[in-house]
């Protein structure tokens, strides 16, 4: 039976092992959906992996560093021989560094740059070489907020998911133009309660935090499985915080600027001093073979909120279109008694 581009059964997701990956893999696996599991920490995988056979499907973790093309292309090949052709393939793994730029070493914005920004660009290759002979699959990329508006000490990170809005859009017109049927969405994100806070690179004086307000994990798993599902769309913004700071840059971003100048240091660290140069994952997983398992969640539940009004009626626009006219109807025929 030929299936329509809705249909998944195996997906693939980078970055698997902790933080948004790893809600968006216990979504997926509730659905029945045999999954990849791409991340480079061996304890964060193991676990991740565990949590899918006991939703009732089937993992399979790969230890894989998305900065390389060839671990992922080879890690492409063993998930068609291993699951089956791929469906989705959802790329989320990032690495980065809390730091001004002047602060932030070459080969450090090097490193975060090719984790990030190339991680993406590989993985959408492999991708699409075994999407594209089939006409068939969706590839969900996972931005963020910060892909339209710089913020001060996130200059590598920024950078990066600037990048990937470009690379996507340039690669999505290539699909339309050749006529395929693989789709290529973006899921952009705002503050997340993820465990990055306490395993990337930092020389803040104090311990790093999301810019409240704060969502959790699984406000951004239940946008990324959405977004699969209607990769139709060009994008999906999540979280009222995300639309407000991109229309804001668009409409008056040196006032942004003037901001963020002011405030964006404070709103980005939280408790007393700490020692500056802690270790992070950078190059290394913190979560490697015996190591901590980080899951989904950081530090931040308490400060968190675990749904986005806004994220839903953005997945359900004919839902929330009908309400709205029905209540302008309802208006209507009340100022006319």
């Amino acid at each position: 039976m030929r299936r329509n581009r809705q249909d998944v059964r195996v997906a693939v997701v980078t970055g698997a092992s902790a933080g948004v990956g790893r809600a968006t893999v216990r979504l997926l696996a509730e659905q029945g959906i045999a999954i990849a599991l791409l991340a480079r920490g061996r304890a964060g995988l193991d676990a991740a992996a565990e949590e899918v056979r006991a939703a009732g499907s089937r993992p399979l973790p790969i230890e894989v560093d998305v900065a390389d093309y060839e671990q992922v292309a080879a890690a492409g090949k063993r998930i068609e021989a291993e699951l089956g052709p791929i469906d989705l393939w959802v790329n989320d793994a990032f690495s980065s560094v809390f730091a001004t730029f002047q602060e932030t070493r070459p080969e450090e914005f090097r490193r975060a740059t090719e984790v990030t920004y190339l991680g993406c660009v590989h993985g959408t290759r492999v991708a699409l070489d075994h999407m594209t002979p089939r006409n068939h699959g969706t590839i969900v990329q996972v931005g963020s907020a910060l892909a339209y508006r710089g913020i001060p000490l996130q200059s590598a990170y920024c950078g990066a998911k600037h990048a990937i809005v470009g690379f996507t859009e340039a690669v999505r017109c290539e699909l339309l133009h050749e006529g395929s049927k693989v789709r290529v969405t973006m899921v952009h994100m705002p503050a997340l309660n993820t465990p990055q806070f306490d395993w990337l690179v930092s020389r803040l004086p104090r311990h790093a935090q999301p810019v409240p307000p704060i969502y959790e994990p699984i406000v951004a798993a239940r946008a990324i499985v959405a977004a699969a599902k209607r990769p139709e769309r060009r994008a999906y913004w999540v979280g009222m915080p995300t639309v407000l700071t991109i229309l804001g840059n668009r409409v008056v971003p040196g006032l942004l600027d003037r901001y963020l100048a002011r405030t964006g240091y404070s709103s980005q660290q939280t408790g007393p001093p700490i020692a500056g140069d802690r270790p992070g994952n950078l190059w290394r997983p913190l979560d490697g073979p015996g190591g901590h398992d980080y899951g989904a969640r950081g530090d931040f539940s308490d400060r968190s909120h675990g749904r986005s009004p806004q994220a839903w009626l953005s997945r359900h626009r004919l839902v929330a279109t009908a309400g709205l006219v029905c209540a302008g109807l309802g208006v209507l025929a009340w100022r006319r008694h």
